[in-house]
């Protein structure tokens, strides 16, 4: 005859079976946290991953207190580096509730991969793919610029007229003859001169004949005239 078991045993030893089950499947020590990409503007205590980002940090959540932990970056692809070269690392120590984050950083547009190990894993690192993808730089709105107008090298408007040039000496302003101008003598008949070969020597009357001629006409006038004189008394006489 088989010996029976106390009820009270029978409970003990059911309810220690359901004690020491989930033990053999939790999570193992270390494991159970999660790292996270974000942009730089988004705030550490979000839960989301951001795969394309321009500057970034990561984020760890859920890991084990003060857990040490490092990290790696490699180009991945759809940049001029070779896969799996490492382009950034680093290490930090996670606070009292496993959480943690990096400083902000950027990288050269492309596709990466990022590790990460910490003290205690059971198994391979923790890894996320992401991408790098930056707006083109773009001109500073108060560089100063060219100067929309270069200073003209001439003035901007020629006078109408020239200034007037001071008249020749001898000229009045308005063109006629200076007041000390005499007007030009009058030429003296080809052939007349005044005995001496010159023309300038002699005085003119007022008809323009030189003085010289007139009292040579006049005294061949009175030399005829007394000879006329002269024969008619003689023919008187006789």
């Amino acid at each position: 005859m088989r010996p029976l078991i106390p009820s009270s045993a029978l409970v003990t030893a059911v309810t220690a079976s359901l004690l020491l089950a989930p033990s053999a499947y939790a999570t193992p020590q270390g494991d159970n946290g999660t790292v996270k990409i974000h942009d730089a503007t988004t705030g550490e205590e979000l839960r989301r991953n951001e795969p394309k980002v321009c500057s970034f940090y990561l984020d760890a959540f859920g890991f084990d207190a003060t857990q040490q932990v490092s990290w790696h970056i490699e180009a991945w692809a759809n940049n001029e580096l070779a896969k799996g070269e490492i382009v950034k690392s680093g290490s930090l120590t996670l606070d009292g509730s496993g959480h943690e984050r990096t400083a902000d950083m950027t990288l050269p547009d492309g596709q990466y991969k990022l590790f990460w190990n910490f003290e205690g894993e059971n198994g391979k690192a923790k890894h996320k793919v992401f991408k790098t993808d930056c707006p083109a730089e773009e001109e500073p709105a108060d560089k100063p610029g060219k100067p929309a107008e270069e200073p003209a090298d001439e003035p901007a408007a020629t006078p109408n007229e020239k200034p007037s040039e001071p008249a020749p000496a001898g000229e009045q302003p308005n063109g006629g003859a200076s007041p000390t101008e005499s007007a030009p003598a009058s030429a003296a008949p080809a052939g007349q001169d005044g005995g001496s070969g010159g023309s300038g020597d002699l005085a003119e009357t007022g008809s323009g004949a030189p003085v010289g001629v007139l009292s040579a006409v006049a005294a061949a006038l009175l030399g005829a005239g007394g000879y006329l004189v002269m024969r008619r008394r003689k023919a008187q006489q006789s």
